[in-house]
């Protein structure tokens, strides 16, 4: 099935002009969401962005949050209609589930990839709007989300995927999967195409080559949180921990540029003043909030990735990489998710300064995964680095979606419940493994 994932007027001609400014504004609208967040992009950078002048804008809507409405529909009803499309294509041509799975994944990242900023701007700024604002666009991704869950609840009735796993957590692990794609698909080194193929191959079958399929408990392994997670024993220093989990927490919530020490201190409950005291401005408060949370990553997981001596079976070190990486995500998730919710609005030097730190987490898990490669371990048809970035986007998602508070509830999967899945899914992948029933 041909995708073409830009939205766009019938004709030129055919259009008003208030019709085209109308557009125009929205496109300019939608980039601006999708590379600086829904706050700090005013009314005035969307008007400089599409060549009108600010108070024209009011001509064609009433406010941003119109505005912001308005991208977020068109980029979501867009994906929903395209998708659909395609799976009612599959169906009618009598395509099996592997096809059907393939061509709805080529589809969701066509649009997500191809610089379509109105559905990139949805994904990236959703789960930061306030709450009236995400309740109106509610009933549209529900609906996107069941074309997903019907698909996969038809595989699971009919024997295609695996049979012990929920729905509703497969499909969050899978758009997961796929939307963290945005943060680093570059069009040069991964034409959408190919990597569409290979997405779908590795949610269907996993890393690990057939013959080295098996479980991989979290319970089983050691992970030292400890060593990630003491505690501060001054008062000062507990202080500064205690405004530094707050301006994480307010940076999760709000987004890089709208975190301001106002917001802050009152996260804090404490004069905005006193902040002064332990930081000397709010990029540098910023920026140990970004620090902490990338080195707690990097420096734990890390110890597994090079560890061979301890893991003579290279498929369980991966596993117990997965598993470090989300204790570390979800024991400090204050730090950790919301340097991973703000990775796409940071300013390029920002970006700059805590790259050695992303690289060196990188190259771990690079080499772990080359090793696995020249043991026979995982498959060797996909190249290491958008392999590494698959796994990885797969685990840094869950922030989106998973709450293990709520672990223990009917529904609900605890921590090493969560961790164990993403194990299997990302290893052994979602479809049956026949192999195991002859």
């Amino acid at each position: 099935m041909n995708v073409n994932p830009d939205i766009r007027l019938p004709t030129a001609a055919a259009a008003k002009k208030s019709d085209r400014t109308h557009f125009t504004i929205l496109s300019a609208a939608a980039k601006q969401f999708r590379m600086s967040g829904y706050g700090p992009s005013t009314l005035r950078r969307i008007a400089d962005a599409a060549g009108v002048e600010a108070g024209s804008i009011y001509y064609h809507f009433a406010s941003k949050e119109e505005i912001f409405d308005e991208v977020l529909t068109l980029g979501l009803r867009q994906l929903h209609d395209a998708v659909q499309a395609a799976g009612e294509e599959c169906a009618a041509r009598g395509c099996g589930f592997r096809e059907t799975f393939g061509a709805m994944v080529g589809c969701h990242l066509a649009y997500l990839l191809r610089k379509n900023d109105f559905t990139s701007a949805n994904i990236r700024n959703f789960s930061m709007l306030p709450l009236h604002m995400r309740e109106r666009h509610r009933p549209l991704r529900m609906r996107y989300a069941r074309l997903w869950e019907d698909l996969l609840a038809k595989a699971l009735r009919e024997g295609d995927i695996r049979t012990d796993i929920r729905v509703v957590p497969l499909r969050h692990f899978l758009l997961g999967a796929l939307n963290w794609m945005g943060e680093w698909f570059n069009a040069s080194h991964y034409p959408v195409s190919v990597l569409s193929e290979s997405a779908a191959k590795l949610i269907l079958d996993g890393m690990l080559v057939k013959t080295s399929q098996h479980p991989f408990p979290a319970e089983d392994l050691d992970f030292p949180e400890a060593a990630l997670l003491l505690e501060e024993d001054s008062k000062v220093a507990k202080t500064r921990l205690h405004i530094l989990s707050s301006a994480a927490r307010v940076m999760r919530a709000h987004g890089y540029s709208a975190s301001t020490l106002r917001r802050i201190a009152a996260e804090a409950e404490m004069e905005a003043g006193s902040i002064y005291y332990h930081f000397t401005s709010k990029e540098n408060l910023l920026d140990e909030v970004l620090d902490r949370g990338l080195r707690e990553m990097a420096d734990g997981v890390s110890q597994i990735l090079y560890d061979q001596a301890r893991y003579g079976d290279t498929g369980a070190q991966l596993a117990a990489a997965i598993n470090a990486h989300m204790r570390v995500l979800f024991a400090r998730s204050e730090f950790t998710s919301a340097n991973i919710r703000m990775y796409g609005q940071l300013p390029q030097e920002i970006r700059e300064r805590h790259r050695p730190v992303r690289q060196k987490y990188a190259a771990a898990w690079d080499h772990c995964l080359k090793n696995a490669q020249g043991k026979h371990v995982i498959r060797s048809d996909f190249k290491v680095v958008p392999l590494r970035l698959f796994l990885i986007g797969a685990l840094n998602w869950t922030v989106e979606w998973f709450d293990p508070e709520k672990g223990g509830a009917e529904g609900f999967y605890t921590l090493p419940e969560m961790i164990a899945l993403q194990q299997t899914l990302l290893l052994n992948g979602i479809a049956r493994d026949e192999t195991a029933d002859a």
